[in-house]
C-alpha cells in the first residue's frame, strides 16, 4: 500500500515495512522475501542485547552487502531517568531512528524495516511508518499474525459465523 500526500513524495527513497510472520521464518509471504531483496538497508529493532527476533526471522534473506541498521531501544520495560519519563525516551528514540532511516532514503536507497508479525497489529514498524510515510513513497507489508498462526497450529477456528473476536494486548493491567 503506498501513502502518498498529495501525490507527490519529497524523498527519492522507498520505505517498505515488512511482516516477518509470527516468529517461523517459512511462514514469511513471498512479498517479504522480495521486499528484503530489493532493499539497500535492512533495519530491524533490538533491546539494548542487541539481539533482535525480526532480524533472526529474515536472517538466510540478508545478504552481505546490506547495509544493516540495527534500531536499538533504550528502555523495554525498566523505568528511566528520562525527563519525559518511559514514553518521552521512547519517543526520543523513534525520532532519532527515524532520522537515521530518513538519511538512507534521502540518498535514493530503498529501506526494509523488519517486523515481527504484522507491522501495523501492535508492530514496532508503525512508529516509523508515521514518522516518514508521508515523505516518501511507502509499502507496508502484512505478515501473519501470531493470532492467526496459533489458530492454525491449534487447527482451531478463531471465529466463525456471527462470533465477534476482542483482542486484549497482555500488557494491560488485570483489572
Amino acid at each position: 500500500m503506498t501513502s502518498p500526500v498529495n501525490g507527490i513524495k519529497s524523498g527519492a527513497g522507498r520505505l517498505y515495512g515488512v511482516g516477518l510472520g509470527p516468529g517461523d521464518p517459512d511462514l514469511m509471504t513471498l512479498r517479504a522475501v522480495r521486499a528484503i531483496g530489493e532493499a539497500d538497508v535492512v533495519a530491524y529493532h533490538s533491546a539494548r542485547h542487541g539481539r533482535s527476533i525480526a532480524r533472526s526471522i529474515a536472517a538466510a534473506h540478508l545478504r552481505p552487502d546490506h547495509i544493516e541498521e540495527a534500531l536499538v531501544y533504550p528502555v523495554t520495560t525498566e523505568t528511566t531517568d528520562h525527563p519525559g519519563g518511559y514514553r518521552g525516551a521512547l519517543e526520543e528514540f523513534y525520532e532519532k531512528a527515524a532520522a537515521r532511516l530518513a538519511a538512507h532514503l534521502d540518498a535514493g536507497l530503498t529501506v526494509a524495516v523488519l517486523a515481527e508479525g504484522d507491522p501495523m497489529f501492535y508492530g514496532s514498524y508503525m512508529h516509523m511508518h508515521k514518522r516518514l510515510a508521508d515523505r516518501y513513497t511507502t509499502e507496508v507489508i502484512p505478515g501473519v499474525t501470531s493470532v492467526s498462526a496459533a489458530a492454525a497450529r491449534l487447527g482451531t477456528p478463531l471465529v466463525e459465523g456471527e462470533e465477534i473476536l476482542t483482542i486484549l494486548p497482555g500488557t494491560l493491567p488485570e483489572e
